[in-house]
C-alpha cells in the first residue's frame, strides 16, 4: 500500500523545495517510528579505530548516529579488545547501556544489571606459562600484562596508554602463576610487520591471538575470539542470525567478520584498516577520522 504522503511507486512528481523539505522529514520520522516495520538488528562496534580516534576522541557524528539507531529499535552493543576497565567510560560516551558487552576480544562477556552496573557473566581462562614463557625468549624487553578471571590486571612494566585501573606491577614470573583470560605483549622497538614475522616464525597453536595495529599482541584462549562471544550474546538476545551488523578495523576483528558473513550478516570494515581485514569484510566505509561508522548507522 502506498503512505499517503509518498507519491505512486515508479512515478515522479516534482514539488516546490519546501514540500520536498517536508516529505524528507516525513520519511526521516518514518525510520525511527516503531510503528514502520524494519529488522530489527545487532550492531556490533569495535572501539579502537572504529568509534575512537587515536587521541581517545569519538569519531564524527558516531554519537549522534547511534542515537538515531537505538530509536530506530536496533540493539546497539561493543566488542572490544579492552578490559572491562578501559571499556565502560566509552558506553557512558556513547550514551548506551546494552545488556551484553563483549571484552577482552571475546574472553569475558560483561552483563547488565539494575541501572547502569555490570557483571563478569562469562569468562574463559587459559594457562599462559607456555606460550608467555615462549615469547619472553624472543621478546626480553616486552611489556607483558595479563588479565585475571576477576578482572585485575598484572604487568611487568608501566606503557604510557596503558589504563592501568585496577592493575598491579609484578615479576614476570608472577604472570604465570594463575590461569588468565588475556595476555597482551607490547614491544615498542618493534614494528607491526616484526610481529607478524614473529609470530609467524615461533607458532603460536595453542592459543588464539591478533596482531594490532603496533607491535602489540593480543592473545586469549585457543578458539575464542569476539566472533565466539557474539554468538553467544547472539543467542541469548534472540537475534536471527542474518540480523547482525558488526564494524571494525582491525585484526581481532577478521574472525567476527566471518561469522556475520556466514549467517547472511552484514560485515564493515573502515577504510583505514589494513588489507587483510578489509578484504574479510562484505562492505568497506570511509575511515573513522572522517566518520565511517556514522555514514553506515544513518542509512540502517
Amino acid at each position: 500500500m502506498t503512505e499517503a504522503h509518498l507519491p505512486p511507486t515508479g512515478s515522479v512528481k516534482v514539488v516546490k523545495p519546501k514540500k520536498a523539505a517536508k516529505l524528507v522529514e516525513e520519511i526521516a520520522r518514518d525510520t525511527e517510528s516503531p510503528d514502520v516495520a524494519t529488522d530489527r538488528l545487532l550492531i556490533v562496534l569495535d572501539i579502537d579505530g572504529t568509534i575512537l580516534l587515536e587521541d581517545e576522541t569519538l569519531s564524527p557524528g558516531v554519537a549522534d548516529a547511534v542515537a538515531h539507531a537505538q530509536r530506530t529499535g536496533h540493539e546497539v552493543m561493543l566488542a572490544t579488545g579492552r578490559s572491562w576497565e578501559g571499556t565502560r567510560g566509552i558506553l557512558i560516551a556513547l550514551g548506551i547501556a546494552p545488556e551484553f558487552v563483549v571484552c577482552s576480544n571475546g574472553a569475558v562477556v560483561m552483563r547488565r544489571l539494575d541501572g547502569d552496573e555490570y557483571e563478569r557473566f562469562h569468562i574463559e581462562t587459559f594457562d599462559a606459562t607456555e606460550v608467555l614463557t615462549l615469547l619472553h625468549e624472543h621478546l626480553p624487553d616486552a611489556r607483558y600484562m595479563v588479565e585475571l578471571p576477576d578482572g585485575r590486571r598484572l604487568y611487568t612494566e608501566r606503557l604510557a596508554d596503558w589504563n592501568l585501573s585496577n592493575a598491579d606491577r609484578v615479576s614476570f614470573e608472577e604472570l604465570t602463576k594463575r590461569p588468565v583470560c588475556r595476555v597482551v605483549v607490547v614491544s615498542p622497538g618493534h614494528e607491526e610487520q616484526d610481529f607478524v614475522d614473529l609470530v609467524a616464525r615461533i607458532g603460536l597453536n595453542q592459543v588464539s591471538y591478533a596482531v594490532g595495529w603496533t607491535a602489540w599482541l593480543d592473545i586469549a584462549p585457543k578458539g575464542v575470539d569476539k566472533s565466539t562471544a557474539l554468538e553467544r550474546v547472539r543467542e541469548w538476545l534472540g537475534f536471527d542470525p542474518a540480523h547482525v551488523l558488526v564494524i571494525g578495523d582491525g585484526r581481532n576483528d577478521v574472525g567476527m567478520f566471518q561469522w556475520a558473513r556466514e549467517h547472511g550478516g552484514r560485515a564493515v570494515a573502515m577504510a583505514q584498516g589494513p588489507q587483510e581485514v578489509r578484504d574479510a569484510a562484505s562492505e568497506v566505509t570511509r575511515s573513522v577520522e572522517a566518520g565511517g561508522v556514522a555514514e553506515v548507522l544513518r542509512n540502517l
